[in-house]
């Protein structure tokens, strides 16, 4: 052929194509079996209804208007895809009825069919005999002359890449539908990125397979994380083990040996892990490393906290040419669909067992998890000081500061929590650094964690933890610091003689290192703690010293809060007046400088002050606004107690349906909260729904 022309070739190529295409069609008539080669979903599919809809909907409507129809479902192994496929291809025989092919391309193994290999294979099943060529185009044009006329539902399951199925593409009348780990789009191609089950058809699922089960259903559907495969190798161990669904359970609640146990017993290659494993083995060095570092991260994280955890590849590791960049391989994990992402707020997830994965193989990447860890808690509790900053600022910075609380709480939680457990632990080399973590999470949660935090369950065992470190560590400042806010939530929870233990530890200290703002501030919580116990004329004191202090050092915030404090002191004997002008100047000074909570206190005081007066309407209007200002920060406590001072007052009015429906609200709080006044506020909510 080597004096042949352009013409020549192109002229030999198409003898070749049409003398086959001759052959193909001289060949047997194929059985129905050989086109019709779709199973049914298994017996115990559930739920992906809206799924199913709509890819029917597109690969039916397609069809309807005499094109070809394309549909990818792609998503995590173990997501159900490919059985989802078939439930779809079961609810379109009648559509496709000349055949329902299945390719299966084994794109996560370490041998995908070419396809070339995936051309043939569909031509062999209307002709098993038939004499193919290996050239990719005379393939691709048999294919299409073979289809063109017909109605064919091709199934390519398990794709690696778009140019694996660009050659697929079906002609008119026919569509293609196809499974992919891998996030890729093809011309023309509705894409179905399929999610877990939503939690009620996981507990569906694990009930289907294994109804002994039963009340423990939704706790393990969360263990499993919602995956389907999770939960059916899950089902499945229950349904045929000796042990009680108890011990599989508890098995599940320990994340170190979750993956172990979601594999079958009697098939060790069958697990979630393999699964999981063949998408890790298809990634190079680079982008192992980061999905395993990402595995640190408890809840949704954005790019700038990834640049911030994520390292480079320690030495000695095997990295590329190009220059290392996290986005770049979270692009790559995101295509793999190893990371999720959200594409309104930009922000990465893993599932919780993907998270797992990493985790068991973080220590073969050159770094512990320990490490790890430590770099993760370090950066979040500067994420928690920037929320408690922008609280401070006060105006709309409130709501952003709190907005960021809220959004990254999980990984905040997530980091304290582990430097505690750290710290329990007195971890050796690392001991400094826990305890210095845990003293930064206090100060950085000062403000946004006294509003956010159980004061009982989450507050108090903080604080304890951080005065713990700070005395270790002779942080004088700290020590106070932490005294301090143990008082203020032991006062919030009612307890004001246990708070005034606190707040003179925190006092002397103050005193002793000439921390004088934070002096006033203690002096301010004193004088409250004692007018919880009645010693009013004590508390002014500690008030009227708190005042002074302010004003000397032109603290304008101490010196509202103090003029608060003072307003109080003075309605709790008896002098109404005198009460209001000091409230009146601290809600000055608190929209001066964009306190919104010294506002909502400063108003809720006036409310109280009104009502001794007997001037409902105006104090009816403070609650309704302080109510409302508690409400747009969050501040569950604040509201609470506004909620039950307006309902106190609606009462006496006649309006008994909303009081007893505010102060309902405030008793189901304390009781939540374990406030000491919860049951006593509960029978004089009975007393008023009694009438």
């Amino acid at each position: 052929m080597g004096n042949m022309n352009i013409g020549d070739v192109k002229s030999e190529r198409d003898t070749i194509i049409s003398s086959v295409i001759t052959n193909l069609y001289q060949g047997p008539t194929p059985t129905i079996t050989s086109l019709h080669q779709l199973r049914a979903p298994v017996a115990d599919f559930v739920g992906r209804e809206l799924e199913i809809d709509r890819l029917v909907q597109a690969l039916r409507g397609a069809n309807g208007r005499g094109e070809a129809a394309i549909a990818g479902i792609r998503g995590l192994n173990g997501m159900g895809k490919t059985e989802l496929a078939y439930a779809v291809a079961q609810r379109l025989k009648d559509t496709f009825p000349d055949a329902q092919l299945l390719l299966e391309l084994h794109g996560a193994g370490s041998n995908p069919m070419t396809t070339e290999q995936a051309l043939q294979t569909i031509i062999r099943a209307f002709d098993p005999r038939a004499q193919l060529p290996n050239n990719l185009n005379a393939l691709r044009s048999i294919y299409l002359t073979l289809l063109t006329g017909k109605r064919v539902l091709v199934l390519a399951d398990d794709v690696w890449a778009a140019r694996q199925v660009e050659s697929l593409l079906p002609p008119p009348g026919c569509a293609l539908l196809l499974t992919s780990g891998q996030r890729f789009v093809l011309v023309g191609m509705v894409s179905l990125d399929l999610n877990v089950l939503p939690q009620l058809e996981a507990e569906q699922l694990l009930l289907r397979i294994c109804p002994s089960i039963g009340s423990t259903a939704a706790r393990m559907a969360q263990l499993c994380g919602r995956l389907p495969l999770a939960l059916r190798m899950c089902a499945s161990i229950c349904a045929n083990s000796t042990m009680s669904v108890e011990y599989h359970l508890k098995a599940l609640e320990d994340e170190r040996e979750r993956l172990s146990h979601l594999r079958d017993p009697d098939l060790p290659n069958t697990s979630v892990e393999a699964s999981l494993q063949l998408s890790y083995d298809a990634l190079d060095p680079q982008a192992q490393h980061v999905l395993c570092q990402l595995s640190v991260f408890s809840s949704s994280f954005d790019i700038t906290s990834a640049k911030a955890v994520v390292q480079r590849p320690g030495e000695g590791q095997e990295t590329t040419a190009e220059p290392w960049r996290v986005e770049d391989v979270l692009g790559l994990l995101y295509r793999r669909s190893l990371v999720d992402q959200d594409r309104e707020t930009k922000r990465f997830s893993l599932h919780d067992l993907v998270r797992v994965f990493g985790l068991e193989r973080l220590e073969g990447e050159g770094e512990g998890e320990e490490a790890m860890r430590l770099r993760h808690a370090q950066y979040y509790a500067v994420i928690a000081g920037g929320a408690d900053e922008l609280y401070l600022r006060g105006g709309e910075n409130v709501r952003l500061g709190l907005k960021l609380f809220d959004m990254e709480r999980a990984n905040i939680d997530a980091g304290w929590g582990w430097a505690r457990e750290q710290a329990s632990q007195q971890a050796g080399s690392l001991s400094q650094d826990i305890d210095e973590l845990l003293v930064d999470y206090a100060y950085a949660t000062i403000y946004v964690g006294d509003l956010r935090y159980d004061k009982r369950r989450e507050r108090i065992p903080q604080l304890e933890a951080a005065l713990t470190a700070a005395r270790r560590l002779n942080y004088k400042e700290a020590e106070s610091m932490a005294l301090g806010n143990l008082g203020a939530a032991y006062k919030n929870l009612g307890e004001p003689r246990k708070a005034i233990e606190y707040y003179e530890q925190a006092l002397k200290l103050a005193q002793e290192i000439a921390d004088h703002r934070g002096e006033g501030f203690i002096l301010g919580s004193l004088g409250l703690a004692y007018m919880d116990l009645g010693e009013t004329h004590k508390a002014i004191q500690y008030f009227e010293e708190h005042l002074q202090m302010a004003r000397e050092m032109g603290d304008r915030q101490g010196e509202g809060n103090a003029l608060g404090n003072l307003g109080i002191a003075y309605k709790n004997l008896g002098e109404t007046h005198k009460a209001i002008q000091h409230y009146e100047h601290c809600l000055q000074i608190a929209r001066e400088i964009g306190d919104r909570r010294s506002e909502s206190i400063a108003i809720g005081s006036l409310g109280i002050a009104y009502v001794d007066l007997g001037e409902t309407h105006e104090a009816i209007q403070c609650y309704e606004q302080c109510l409302q200002i508690a409400q747009e920060m969050g501040d569950l406590r604040g509201e609470a107690i506004t909620r039950w001072n307006l309902g106190l007052l609606l009462a006496k009015e006649g309006d008994l349906i909303r009081a007893i429906e505010l102060m309902q609200v405030t008793v189901d709080y304390e009781r939540e909260i374990g406030h000491i006044d919860a049951e006593e506020h509960a029978v004089i909510v009975d007393r008023v729904r009694k009438g």
